[in-house]
């Protein structure tokens, strides 16, 4: 006998930018060290200092601690510049990393005229962690991609991020 498990929906979130396309793609992969905030690191070891995003099928997502260790998040899936990427994303429940199992992002985007944006993001495959993790983990994945989404519009748009910062529990 096969145990089914339960497809958890993906965590989407889109927002429109007033930047052109290949400038928001860049912003988002190449810039994302200059608006993802420090306190959201997955390294505990050390602070943040910066986040990567190597721009190629088989790059690294990761981020640099102030202390020079190095922590690897994912590993870019497809680079399609500039209209999409996708990656891996390696935290369990609980926010630990693990490349044993992996949920995954896209990212698209999409001109919507010759200065202004359609950026969707996608997470899923939250059945990967288990039924009871992933059930578990999307709620904190959808609010943290939402507050990301809009620091991402805010810095693409010149733009200080207004909003309300709440790290993840873990």
């Amino acid at each position: 006998m096969t145990a089914t498990m339960l497809k958890i929906a993906p965590v989407v979130k889109s927002v429109r930018v007033e930047t052109a396309q290949a400038r928001a793609f860049e912003i988002f992969t190449a810039g994302i060290t200059r608006w993802w905030p420090r306190f959201a690191s997955f390294n505990r070891g050390a602070p943040m200092k910066d986040m990567f995003i190597e721009g190629r099928v088989g790059g690294r997502w990761y981020e640099v601690g102030e202390d020079g260790s190095e922590m690897t998040l994912g590993r870019v899936l497809a680079w399609e510049p500039p209209r999409r990427f996708a990656m891996t994303w390696t935290m369990h429940n609980k926010w630990k990393p693990g490349a044993d199992v992996a949920t995954e992002v896209e990212v698209t985007f999409a001109a919507e005229g010759p200065a202004a944006t359609r950026v969707e993001l996608s997470h899923g495959l939250f059945e990967r962690l288990g039924e009871e993790a992933g059930a578990a983990m999307r709620p904190e994945v959808e609010r943290g991609w939402g507050e990301m989404a809009e620091r991402f519009k805010a810095h693409a748009e010149g733009r200080e991020y207004a909003g309300e910062s709440k790290p993840c529990s873990g």
